[in-house]
């Protein structure tokens, strides 16, 4: 009898990768997810492709994490859960405080709950974390080595000054590879619950013996990623902005950097985690090691789309958002024998190529923006 696989959140972009995948290697998948509007649009059989290419290949039940009926129904005779259902918009998180705590905790505290007290067949959960739980991160200081920075002030980001200080000397840092033995510090909501649900899990599943993953991601993309979504997702929105012949606002100076990793990739360590034992009760960062400024990559969007779109580099900034981002991987690869396939250029080329086939509506980013001004967290 093949492993029963229940996915939360199946439907979206990195659980819909995973099914298919599960699938071409003879795991019996089950999918529970909302259908979010956010994400598949107002009308998901027609709207979303995410939920179309794995609807008629996998058992889907239309149900919500919020719920404990659906979790009953779903996690009969399961034997792996793949946690992936949550909120994901660092900068939505901050005024949607209730919603994110509701999925991402509450829900989770359901699955815990299920575990605890019902009959069940789990022998092992794998939870879509995220390199938010980190805050700034690491960084280098000539005078005090290794040092985790703190919130940057409002301040100094009105000033210009949007790079982190030392928190010991406040002289200038550089980044560092972030690893997972990093001090822990959340600048977001979003942050937050993502290192509640890693500290809920594991505090009650491995007293129990039932291994857990914790994947911290960092920023997925590929072909497949919701391009209606203008909460998440940077290299969606700068393309839906380019098709769509729109200015692009890059914040700060264009010089934050991110760790983009592809969406291959990012299943190849998934798999990983599931059937290499020694990854059990582990946490690994899942990203490209590559650090990319995002002024770059709408350098590198334009020219890809052989088109050319203004862009200003504005000096805004969002509250909560980090300045830079860069995985160290050494555990993942050393443990389990993670390596990602693919440089930042090698996919985006194929991301871009994928985005030249779609049909891309307006993205109402520009109203994302004027909420997140009205509520004074977009300076």
């Amino acid at each position: 009898m093949n492993t029963k696989v229940l996915i939360t959140g199946g439907a979206g972009f990195i659980g819909s990768n995973l099914a298919r995948r599960l699938l071409t290697m003879n795991y019996d998948v089950l999918v529970l997810d909302n259908l979010s509007e956010q994400i598949h649009g107002t009308n998901p059989e027609s709207t979303s492709t995410l939920y179309n290419s794995i609807k008629n290949e996998t058992n889907f039940i239309n149900g919500d994490v919020r719920n404990q009926k659906d979790w009953e129904k779903a996690l009969k005779d399961v034997e792996i859960v793949m946690h992936f259902a949550a909120e994901t918009g660092t900068g939505q998180s901050m005024y949607e405080v209730s919603k994110y705590c509701n999925v991402n905790i509450y829900g989770t505290a359901l699955l815990l709950d299920h575990i605890i007290n019902k009959q069940h067949s789990i022998k092992k959960v794998i939870l879509a974390s995220s390199r938010a739980v980190y805050g700034e991160g690491k960084y280098y200081c000539p005078k005090d080595g290794s040092v985790f920075p703190k919130e940057r002030k409002e301040t100094n980001l009105l000033n210009g000054n949007f790079e982190p200080t030392c928190p010991i000397c406040s002289s200038t840092v550089k980044v560092s590879p972030t690893d997972e033995n990093s001090k822990l510090h959340p600048t977001s909501i979003y942050g937050i619950s993502k290192l509640t649900q890693e500290k809920m899990l594991i505090s009650v599943l491995k007293p129990l013996k039932i291994p857990v993953v914790t994947l911290r991601f960092q920023n997925v993309y590929g072909p497949g990623q919701s391009l209606s979504n203008p909460y998440t997702g940077i290299l969606s929105i700068f393309s839906s902005l380019i098709k769509n012949n729109k200015k692009i606002n890059i914040f700060e100076d264009g010089k934050e950097s991110r760790d983009f990793v592809y969406i291959s990739d990012v299943v190849d360590a998934i798999m990983l985690a599931i059937e290499n034992s020694n990854a059990d009760y582990q946490i690994f960062n899942v990203g490209s090691g590559e650090a990319v400024t995002i002024s770059d990559v709408v350098k590198k969007l334009i020219a890809l789309y052989d088109t050319s779109v203004p862009y200003n580099v504005s000096g805004n900034f969002r509250l909560g958002d980090i300045r830079h981002n860069v995985a160290d991987l050494s555990k993942i690869n050393k443990m389990i024998g993670f390596v990602p396939k693919y440089t930042f250029d090698q996919g985006l080329k194929l991301f871009t190529e994928w985005v030249d086939k779609q049909i891309l509506n307006d993205l109402e980013y520009e109203t994302s923006l004027d909420t997140m001004k009205s509520k004074n967290l977009l300076k």
